[in-house]
């Protein structure tokens, strides 16, 4: 085994906490975060980038994870569905909006979509229908027909920021 395949220590802050753990140069941040430190939330489907699963948020910004090397990641801020809400809080805004609006049903893409909105609604606090389509375009389901994601995301809109209005359409 050269130098460069040797496990290395990886230092990051995730979900507010400081996290250390051991993994090798190959692995990716998905794995990382789901075997090494036991935050299962990030799913994997089609671990090429594609579907979205494994989105979470790589110093404030949306990123598939299953496209990262844990080791790129050293020193960053992560945040996955299990940190949108602080611990035995009660769901965070857009997770209520999702359950709420019927914007979930098995469930597998959904962490993926909401940590997407979470970005999406720190950047435009009152999306329109066009830019919330375009910015969850790079998210798939297999099970529901989008509408009802689109309404939890307006539905989180006026949650999280109550002066948003319904969408401009």
């Amino acid at each position: 085994m050269s130098r460069d395949d040797e496990a290395q220590e990886i230092a990051l802050d995730v979900n507010g906490t400081k996290r250390c753990a051991v993994a090798e140069p190959r692995t990716t941040l998905a794995d990382f975060l789901r075997d090494h430190l036991g935050l299962t939330g990030t799913h994997l489907g089609c671990e090429h980038g594609v579907c979205g699963a494994c989105t979470v948020l790589l110093d404030s910004h949306s990123v598939r994870s299953c496209l990262l090397f844990a080791v790129q990641t050293e020193g960053a801020t992560v945040t996955t569905i299990e940190g949108l809400s602080e611990v035995n809080a009660e769901l965070h805004p857009i997770q209520q909006a999702f359950s709420a609006q019927h914007g979930l049903q098995c469930g597998f893409c959904t962490p993926g979509f909401i940590v997407s909105v979470a970005e999406l609604l720190a950047e435009d606090p009152d999306p329109s229908e066009s830019t919330i389509q375009s910015w969850l375009s790079g998210n798939l389901c297999r099970c529901t027909g989008y509408q009802n994601i689109v309404k939890a995301v307006r539905t989180a809109a006026e949650l999280t920021h109550p002066k948003a209005g319904p969408g401009r359409g």
